[in-house]
This record gives C-alpha cells, structure tokens and sequence, in this order.
C-alpha cells in the first residue's frame, strides 16, 4: 500500500522549510519536493531580516534547511514535481494529492505550494548578469548599501513613479525614462517635489558596475540601479488545480484566505508565489503562517 504523507510542500526556500518546519515540530509526515531554483540565488547578501541581516543569501537558506531536515518526519526531493492532481476519497482519508516527480508518483493529505515565482527582466543589455548585484527591486532590500550614492531607477512603464518617489529616501535619484512613458504635469511636479532628475535618452546598455550607456553617447554612472520586474509563477501546477489568482500591474499570485488555505480545499500557498510583497522575512512569516494553517487543517477540517 503506499505510503500517504501529510504533507506535500512543493518549493523548499524560505517559505517553504518554514512551513515544512512547524509542521515537523507538530511530529506531522511532511515531504519537501524542491528544484533549488530560489528566486533571489542571484543576491549575495540578504538585508532586513532581523538576526540575519547582511548575512549570505545561500548560508540562510543552507542554515534553515539544514535545521528542518533535522526533524525525523521531514524528508525532501531534489527535483521538480510536474503534474498534481486531486484524488478523491481514499481508505485513508477524505481526499489526497498524487504528485508526479520524473517517473515516481507521491500522494499526501494535504499539499502546499511555495514554488515561488520568476521575474522576467527588462530587455537591456548587460541588466541580467548585474540583477541582484548592482540592479535591484527592492529598496528595503538594498537601497541602505548604496551609502547615499547617485541612484538611477531604469523606467518600465508608469508605475516606475513608484521606485522613482521612494528611492531620494537613500541616495540622489535619476529617472532614466528610457521611452517606456512621459510624466505628466502632476507626475513631474511630484518628482521635482523629491528632488528626482529626469534623463530622457534612451539606454543602449549597461556596463561595468553600474554605468549607463544612453544613445546620446554619454554614459551615466551611478551606485546602484532600480527596475521594476514584471513574474510570472514559476510552476504551472497552480494552473493545472485551477486555483484562484489574484492579478496585480507586474503578475499574478494565488489567492489565499487568512490561513493561507487556496481555493480548493486542502491546498495552501505561501512565499512569493501567494504574495505581491516579497522579501526574505515575509517569506520566512509567510510560511510560518501556512504550517500552522496546515497543521489546523489536518487536526479538525471535514476533508
């Protein structure tokens, strides 16, 4: 007969062993079935994450999972799982989940999803091989480590606004418009009003640290880079269950209720993949959330 684990956590970052670790702490049959594709494994350092701040992204995530394997019930998979589907009604429990990795099927109660999700970069040259090192998403999470630095924020569309207002708040901020959109009255006085510098040539590409080429011929230097990424969730089984989405300017996320549950009963989310915020912390509390969300489940849901 094969063996039904309480768990399934499709996705072992952040959110995922966070999730995999209050359930090993509940002593629950839990499996963690990951790629090892973390969506930050381009950072070096990790910031803003209380104990760990500065700390290597790697050793983090090293360190955490390292600490939920410890616990006897929890076992992991290196591989990507493929299809997922709803089984209904076993001589164990309600409902199951069947898993499909390579050539092996793995069934569980419940099933978690913390796949996370993928950015898709903007299409300049030399911007990929500096994401994560000197271009960035996210000021909370490097904007400190510019050391008040000449900041440029590289423009996608209006919502760009949005980086471009926050950013004077950690160094001298240039809005490289790159023909993505003109701001208007209203927008441009608000950007004077924050003391942001509008350069409208467009960028050829990205060099050395973080110098900006620009079509005029001049080549702008400056401390760091912002652009915004638009993702996309990174497995397709949020798909293939139908689930729910929830749609924002730069991707979409599944949906989740308070507890982290989705809309189809016994299956939870959690990370990247179920929130439009991200960072290490809100995936590590993200996580914690979905465990204890889960562990409820199994303890007093009808399924």
């Amino acid at each position: 007969m094969r063996n039904i684990h309480d768990v399934i956590v499709i996705g072992g970052s952040y959110a995922g062993l966070s999730a995999a670790m209050q359930l090993g702490r509940a002593r629950r049959d839990v499996l963690i079935i990951d790629e090892g594709l973390r969506r930050n494994r381009f950072a070096s350092y990790s910031h803003g994450f209380l104990t760990q701040d500065g700390a290597d992204a790697a050793v983090i995530a090293a360190t955490a999972r390292a600490q939920v394997m410890a616990y006897p019930t929890v076992q992991s998979i290196s591989a990507r799982a493929n299809n997922v589907r709803r089984v209904e009604s076993t001589n164990q429990s309600h409902v199951a989940f069947e898993v499909v990795v390579g050539n092996e099927t793995h069934t569980s109660r419940r099933l978690l999803l913390a796949s996370g999700v993928k950015d898709i970069l903007p299409a300049i040259a030399g911007l990929p091989e500096r994401w994560g090192k000197s271009v960035f998403h996210c000021p909370y999470c490097h904007g400190y480590e510019l050391g008040q630095g000449q900041i440029g924020v590289i423009a996608g569309s209006a919502i760009s606004m949005h980086h471009a207002l926050m950013l004077p708040d950690w160094g001298s901020t240039t809005l490289l418009l790159n023909n993505a959109f003109e701001p208007d009255a209203e927008q441009s006085n608000a950007l004077a009003a924050r003391g942001v510098s509008i350069e409208r040539s467009p960028i050829e590409n990205i060099a050395g640290h973080a110098d900006v080429c620009l079509a005029d011929g001049r080549t702008l230097s400056f401390a760091g880079l912002f652009a915004l990424a638009h993702f996309e969730l990174a497995s397709t089984i949020p798909q293939q269950l139908n689930l729910d989405l929830e749609h924002g300017p730069l991707g979409s996320v599944i949906k989740t209720d308070a507890m982290k549950e989705t809309s189809m009963p016994g299956v939870f989310a959690c990370g990247d993949a179920a929130r439009m915020m991200a960072s290490v912390a809100l995936a590590v509390g993200d996580g914690n959330l979905a465990g204890a969300g889960l562990h409820r489940s199994l303890m007093f849901s009808a399924i």
